[in-house]
């Protein structure tokens, strides 16, 4: 039977010397018996034992864990149960490092649709970032309750042209002219905007607001704190916004 030095085990294993000893300290891997000067010498049984510590380091499973199932009198029963729950140990480490990548993503995406950036503009994006699912289920419910008045303007126009009945059009107007100024109340009650030159979070007047040139994401609008008038970054108002209009 082989008989191996400390040096030579490592060596075989791709280790350093002190990560065999630190294994032997541990009870982990204890060599099978000691030279007449004292030097560890290991088996055969002990080269497999280490090329499975070692297997198991890589795949992250933690020293302790390795050193409890080598502890049982039937580990081949255990190291399922072991190996299944550090599975679920590494996946959760996934996911969460998943959703820290997202949330970084998302900032640099935000970051690029500034107008202008500063320091300042990571707490803009925070802002955004905590409001934009709000603000795209508001988006959602205009676009729903929109959509089958939308069809009922196609087809009263197909009728007015087709059949000559302008009167569905008509009865459409009706319709759409109060459902307008409903929705045009809704939305600028749950928005706001985030000025890029003081980042105050404001509410315009409902005029400057309707008539101003805007983008799916930004208004041009005037500050009311600092007098910048320019493209301000749209996101849902709170309740505070909602209650502390600024009327200009």
């Amino acid at each position: 039977m082989s008989k191996y030095t400390t040096g030579e085990i490592a060596k075989l294993c791709g280790v350093s010397v002190r990560t065999v000893q630190y294994y032997d300290s541990r009870n982990i891997l204890v060599p099978s018996e000691l030279s007449e000067g004292g030097r560890r010498l290991y088996s055969d049984d002990d080269l497999k034992r280490m090329r499975i510590i070692c297997f198991l380091r890589e795949a992250g499973v933690p020293l302790g864990s390795i050193g409890e199932l080598f502890a049982e009198e039937h580990p081949e029963k255990i190291i399922s149960i072991l190996l299944d729950q550090h599975e679920q140990t590494l996946r959760d480490e996934i996911a969460e490092g998943q959703k820290k990548l997202s949330i970084i993503e998302a900032i640099k995406y935000e970051l690029k649709e500034l107008p202008k950036f500063s320091i300042e503009s990571i707490g803009d994006v925070a802002h955004i970032m905590k409001q934009k699912n709000k603000l795209s289920k508001m988006r959602l419910v205009m676009v729903l309750s929109g959509l089958p008045l939308s069809l009922v303007q196609c087809a009263a126009i197909v009728l007015w042209i087709t059949k000559g009945l302008w009167l569905f059009f008509v009865i459409w107007a009706c319709v759409a002219i109060p459902w307008g100024i409903i929705v045009s109340t809704y939305y600028y009650k749950h928005v706001a905007y985030i000025c890029p030159e003081c980042h105050e979070v404001f509410k315009p007047r409902f005029k400057e607001m309707f008539w101003a040139y805007h983008t799916p994401k930004m208004r041009r609008l005037t500050c009311p704190k600092c007098g910048h008038k320019g493209l301000c970054i749209e996101v849902y108002a709170d309740n505070e916004h909602k209650a502390n209009k600024i009327n200009g």
